[in-house]
């Protein structure tokens, strides 16, 4: 069982940054691959970015691509989702989610991740 904790939200304004984390417990989180969700008020969850076990592969989303960095620090069971040039189409709830996976390999989809944490709010006004 792996528990994910996201934190780092907040209300910005266009143009900030803000940087998320999701902190593990549980199982050796090493060795899951880790993505980013997000969902705005409306609409579907849309996933943002992912990196592998090791933070040797990340993918992103178009949108997201150039403006938001995932890194990891193992040794600390912690994931960052680093946002920059952040835009009021950015604001909704954003989430972590772990899956086990091979080294360089990822997931982009949110049903091949089976844990989740609650979601940390961002907020970016105009």
């Amino acid at each position: 069982q792996v528990k994910l904790v996201e934190s780092g939200g907040g209300l910005v304004q266009a143009g900030d940054s803000l940087r998320l984390s999701c902190a593990a417990s549980g199982r050796t989180f090493s060795r899951y691959a880790t993505g980013w969700f997000r969902q705005a008020p409306g609409k579907e969850r849309e996933f943002v970015g992912t990196i592998d076990w090791s933070a040797t592969s990340t993918y992103y989303e178009d949108s997201v691509k150039g403006r938001f960095t995932i890194s990891r620090d193992n040794a600390k069971n912690t994931v960052y989702l680093q946002m920059n040039s952040l835009k009021p189409e950015d604001t909704a709830v954003y989430y972590c989610a772990a899956a086990q996976a091979a080294r360089y390999l990822y997931y982009t989809q949110a049903y091949e991740y089976n844990y989740w944490g609650q979601g940390t709010q961002v907020t970016v006004s105009s």
